[in-house]
């Protein structure tokens, strides 16, 4: 479906279980529309394909570390047609750790005003990776 410029339809993420939900707390604070699979306990354990299956129909991309069960998953749904919103792939390199966490929301902040239409993603092939670092912010004037 084709919108022109000024649609609302943002990128929206699902955070994977090995996620802290501070950090979708900290980006739904900025405005976005972020959820974490342990701020819903229907979701816990929930296997990743019903992760993936389900995220369509809330229009949401999941951002994860866990890349040898998702991007099968994306790349089987890519190649049938199956409607999918991507993948955030957050190297292993980066620390998940309650100190480096204020470094993941910005980067995925800094993502999110990068790449804001929900298609975004699959545009650019179904997966975009999270940088190590935030990019440096340009001073404001």
């Amino acid at each position: 479906m084709a919108r022109g410029p000024g649609s609302n339809r943002r990128v929206k993420l699902l955070l994977d279980e090995h996620f802290s939900p501070e950090i979708a707390r900290q980006l739904r604070a900025q405005g976005h529309d972020v959820i974490a699979v342990k701020e819903h306990p229907e979701l816990i354990g929930r296997p990743d394909r019903v992760h993936f299956a389900s995220m369509p129909e809330q229009r949401r991309a999941i951002v994860t570390q866990d890349l040898g069960d998702f991007r099968p998953l994306l790349a089987e749904g890519m190649r049938s047609g199956t409607k999918t919103y991507g993948l955030v792939c957050v190297p292993a390199r980066i620390s998940l750790s309650r100190q480096a966490l204020g470094q993941v929301v910005e980067s995925l902040a800094q993502l999110l005003q990068q790449h804001p239409s929900d298609e975004d993603l699959i545009n650019r092939g179904g997966e975009i990776w999270l940088p190590d670092k935030p990019l440096p912010q340009a001073p404001r004037s």
